[in-house]
C-alpha cells in the first residue's frame, strides 16, 4: 500500500490544497485546517450554508495565508499573532477554542465573497482545541479546527467500489471524484473497505505513526461538487443503502498521530506521495 495523494484545508471548509510532502505534527499535518470563517457570534461557518466556500483557495505558508475567489483579488495574509484574542466554536455545540482575529481586511474579503458579515480567525495553539473524545494513551489529543479528529484516510479502492455501486443503480451522479470525500490522505493498494478494519490499530505511513479512531460517518457536505458548489443526493443515498452502519453513513477512517516511543513529539516527520502504509497491530 502507498501514499496516492496528500490534501490539507488551510481554512475549514474551503478548497483543498494538493500535497507533495507534510510534515506531520501532534494535532495532524502542518497548514491543516488553522484558519476558520465563523459569523458575529464566533461559530463556524460552512458549506451547509455558505457553497460558495468551495471556490476559496486558500494556499497556507510559513507564516501566513493567500486567499484567492473568482471575482475577488488575492489577498495576502501574516498569521495574526498579535491579533484580537477571541473564542470560538467549530460548531455551536462544540467547546469554545481561543484563536486570534486575522483583522478587518480579512473580514471585509470575506463580507464581499458571501454578502454577509463574517470574520477570519487563526487557531495559533491547536493544542487549545481538543479531539472531542478520548482517544487511545500515546495519542495526539490535539485537534486544529477538525470536525472530529485530525486526519481522514481514504482508499482509492474504496472509491471504486462505491462507484460500481453507482453504475449498477444506473445513478445519474456517478462516479464521484475522491474530492467529495475531503481527505488528508489517500491510499492505493488497499482492498476495498480494508480501512475499516484498521480501526483501533496503529499505522505507519512515511515516516509517522498514527491510530486509527473509527470510521467516518459522512455529512451533507460530500453531496457537494467541490468544484462548483452544485449539491446532489450522492454519496449519502448509496451509502445509506450499502455502508448504513448503526445509522452512520460510512466512508474513510477517522485517525490521530501517535506521539513517537517514550512520548516525544512526531515533530521533524514527514509524509509524501509514494510513501509506504503499513499496519502494524
Amino acid at each position: 500500500m502507498r501514499v496516492a495523494s496528500l490534501h490539507t484545508y488551510p481554512v475549514k471548509g474551503c478548497r483543498r490544497m494538493d500535497r507533495d510532502t507534510v510534515r506531520v505534527e501532534p494535532w495532524g499535518l502542518d497548514g491543516d485546517r488553522r484558519w476558520l470563517i465563523v459569523d458575529d457570534h464566533g461559530v463556524g461557518l460552512t458549506q451547509r450554508e455558505h457553497r460558495e466556500l468551495v471556490t476559496v483557495r486558500a494556499v497556507s505558508r510559513p507564516g501566513g495565508l493567500t486567499l484567492d475567489a473568482p471575482g475577488l483579488s488575492p489577498l495576502d495574509l501574516a498569521e495574526p499573532a498579535g491579533g484580537a484574542a477571541i473564542r470560538v466554536r467549530v460548531f455551536r455545540g462544540r467547546p469554545p477554542a481561543p484563536a486570534r482575529a486575522a483583522g478587518p481586511e480579512a473580514d471585509d474579503w470575506l463580507h464581499r465573497l458571501l454578502r454577509r458579515a463574517a470574520r477570519l480567525v487563526w487557531l495559533g495553539d491547536p493544542a487549545g482545541n481538543r479531539v472531542p473524545w478520548p482517544v487511545p494513551a500515546g495519542t495526539g489529543a490535539e485537534l486544529s479546527f477538525a470536525d472530529g479528529t485530525p486526519l481522514l484516510l481514504a482508499t482509492t479502492a474504496s472509491l471504486d467500489a462505491f462507484n460500481g455501486w453507482l453504475r449498477e443503480s444506473g445513478s445519474p451522479e456517478g462516479p464521484l471524484p475522491m474530492s467529495r470525500f475531503r481527505p488528508n490522505l489517500v491510499v492505493s493498494g488497499a482492498a476495498p473497505w480494508a480501512e475499516a478494519g484498521w480501526v483501533g490499530r496503529r499505522i505507519r505511513i512515511g515516516g509517522a505513526e498514527f491510530h486509527g479512531v473509527d470510521e467516518c460517518d459522512r455529512c451533507l457536505v460530500a453531496t457537494i461538487d467541490q468544484e462548483t458548489g452544485e449539491r446532489g443526493r450522492e454519496p449519502l443515498r448509496m451509502l445509506a443503502a450499502r455502508r448504513n452502519v448503526g445509522q452512520k453513513l460510512l466512508f474513510g477512517l477517522q485517525m490521530v498521530v501517535r506521539a513517537e516511543p517514550g512520548g516525544s513529539s512526531p515533530a521533524g516527520r514527514t509524509v509524501s506521495v509514494g510513501d509506504a502504509v503499513e499496519v502494524l497491530d
